[in-house]
This record gives C-alpha cells, structure tokens and sequence, in this order.
C-alpha cells in the first residue's frame, strides 16, 4: 500500500485557529483513497526527526512569545531542514512557522527573533500592537497552471516583505502586509501561508495538490488521483466566495 509520512512540528505550541485540521484533512483524503497516512509529531526535547525521511513537514502557527522559543530550538537542524526542502520534501507552514522560516521577525520592541534563512523574505510587526490584518481572505493560485481561488481567515501584526514567488493574488483581504496584493510564499513543494482556518479544510484542490505532489514525488509516478465527494466543501465555498466577492462560481 502507498503511503505518505508527515511531521508535525511543536504541535503542543504551534496551533492557533485550528491549524491541526490540516494534518486532520491531509490524512482524510488520503485514506479516502486507500493510501495510508503516517504521522509524526516532534515537540522541544523529543529525539531529532530525521527530516528527510518525511514526505510533508507541517508547522502551524504561534504568538511572538512561542516563536522566541521555538527559533533557539529549529536552529539546531538548519541545514538539515534546508537539505530536506532542497530535496523535495513538502512544507506546509502557517502564520507564525511561515515568519520563521525566513530571515527573521523583528518584533514591536524591536527585538529580532532569527529566522531559519531557508527562504529570503522578513518579517517585522509594526509598532501599534492594535492594528492587525485581520478577517476572511480569498486568494487567486495558480497549481499546476491551473488557477483556482482559494480561502482563509488571517490575524497577523508582521508585516513580510521581499517575496520572491506568492502563493497568491489577494482579491480580498491584506495579504503579507496591509492592502497587498500578494499572499504567502510558494514554490513547487512549499506553501507558506498567513491562511489559517484551517487552511486545507476549505480548499481541497490545495489539499489535493499537496497530495500528488507527494505521491509522484516518492514513486515516481504520475499518479492520478480517485475524485472525492466534495460537494459540500463546494457549497460551502460558493457561499463564502459569492459573500466576499460577490460572485457566482
């Protein structure tokens, strides 16, 4: 049976508004199509993963105070994480794991927390504590040339700056900073995201990609994948997107 092998890191400190239901709704649509689901968990002093040997890394998200913490402790494996992402492993990062991943997070106090440096972008929170982007958010992605909209709720004070490559075009909502027109940071295998929600739930053809991109990537297939019954993620969608955008799809 074909499988897939996620992480889940600081699940015990990283898992604000619900992120869980992504590890939740990964393993759903893969079970559903008779593919069998592994999933690790590493928290502050438990053993070193070895982060190769996954197929997904998901990294949810955190107040200022869990970031401090959890940056001595993911700086440890820098270049192990680094060589792992080189090599294709799939990260889903959210809010807070996506701040971390890049350069670093300068906070109100001006304190910086370091980042990883996987990615090149930054991250620094503007200095009224008040002001947030915060509320529902629908973006426009392109997967796999094939554009679909996707949604979430985001609730940030960082502000990230120098994105190469966005996972994409805000139609409503801020984005990365306030009244951007660009979300997130993508490339083949990595989705990082200020969409929480969670994210996954709302967006199966997310989840979904995620999933191929997998599969083909540890069997070296071009593995097609069993639809699955959404229509009620559909209906749901419809009515979230005909209110924020009003439109019909």
């Amino acid at each position: 049976m074909k499988e897939l092998k996620m992480l889940y890191l600081y699940p015990d400190m990283l898992e604000l508004y619900g992120d869980y239901g992504n590890i939740q709704v990964l393993k759903y649509r893969l079970e559903k199509r008779g593919f069998n689901c592994i999933i690790d968990k590493y928290s502050i002093g438990d053993e070193k993963p070895d982060f190769k040997s996954y197929d997904i890394i998901f990294a949810g998200g955190g107040a200022d105070n869990e970031q401090s913490i959890l940056s001595e402790d993911l700086i440890k494996y820098k270049e192990d994480i680094k060589e792992a992402e080189n090599e294709g492993v799939f990260f889903l990062l959210i809010c807070g794991a996506y701040q971390l991943f890049g350069k670093y997070y300068k906070g109100v106090e001006g304190n910086i927390i370091p980042g990883l440096e996987i990615f090149p972008y930054y991250t620094e929170a503007i200095a009224d504590r008040k002001k947030r982007c915060i509320g529902n958010i629908v973006l426009n992605v392109n997967l796999n040339g094939q554009e679909t909209k996707v949604i979430g709720f985001e609730n940030h004070g960082g502000q990230t700056y120098d994105i190469p490559t966005p996972f994409g075009k805000v139609l409503f909502g801020n984005g990365n900073k306030f009244g951007d027109t660009e979300e997130g940071f993508f490339k083949e295998n990595v989705i990082a995201t200020y969409l929480h929600g969670p994210l996954l739930s709302k967006n199966p053809e997310v989840t979904d990609y995620i999933i191929k991109h997998c599969l083909d990537r540890k069997y070296q297939e071009d593995i097609v994948l069993e639809p699955l019954n959404d229509e009620f993620e559909n209906l749901c969608r419809k009515q979230l997107l005909d209110r924020f955008l009003n439109i019909d799809k």
